[in-house]
């Protein structure tokens, strides 16, 4: 019998792809949960992700959701949704992302978000675990997205935006879900995946009671 693989996570890099391109290349795709698309300034990402790249955001998502229960702030998880601004020139399908409090109220229940319209999320989450990637921060940066959680198959980084609006500097300290550190993040992350989700949720919440208290 011969053992079945998960495919590997695929990306590919295209140039000088026009924004009517990009929009019908996502109409076409439909409901379709692969390939995700990138989009800036005329450069293009597809991205397959690997199974491995959707465990860790599926642990890292959970992880938002009871973290945010727990210390009693709103949240709602818009997970991969396709995210546009034509003025901007760009667009991109997170591995999640959420709102929390107000912006949790103004967006909850709608069946699409209308960047401009609507408010970008206030955290995004990238899982990057290959090197060939383009750089998204950017485009995150220009939306006034307030924070990044990025994983690269290893550890968890927290990046705030910066004062100025001009990119993201990494942070000890998540603002959005404190007292969550960048190092217990990465611990529970790698705890999640090899662990029972009851039993991982309660050592979350355990935590967050006695670092809140």
């Amino acid at each position: 019998m011969q053992a079945l693989q998960a495919p590997a996570e695929q990306r590919i890099l295209l140039e000088n792809v026009s924004w009517e391109t990009y929009e019908r290349l996502v109409a076409e795709r439909q409901e379709r949960p692969a390939p995700r698309f990138f989009y800036d300034r005329g450069v293009l990402e597809l991205v397959s992700p690997s199974s491995e790249h959707e465990a860790i955001g599926h642990i890292i998502a959970a992880l938002i959701v009871e973290l945010a229960v727990e210390v009693g702030i709103d949240v709602w998880g818009a997970g991969s949704t396709t995210y546009r601004s034509e003025d901007l020139k760009a667009g991109f399908e997170p591995d999640g992302s959420f709102y929390f409090a107000q912006n949790a109220q103004k967006v909850r229940g709608k069946k699409r978000i209308e960047l401009g319209a609507d408010p970008p999320p206030d955290l995004v989450v990238e899982v990057d675990i290959t090197s060939f990637s383009m750089n998204k921060l950017p485009i995150y940066a220009r939306l006034g997205i307030p924070e990044v959680w990025r994983h690269d198959g290893r550890r968890l980084a927290i990046l705030g935006l910066r004062r100025d609006g001009e990119g993201y500097a990494e942070a000890s300290e998540s603002k959005l879900l404190s007292p969550a550190t960048a190092d217990v993040l990465t611990t529970f992350v790698a705890d999640g995946l090899k662990s029972s989700l009851p039993e991982w949720g309660r050592r979350v919440r355990s935590w967050a009671r006695e670092a809140t208290s």
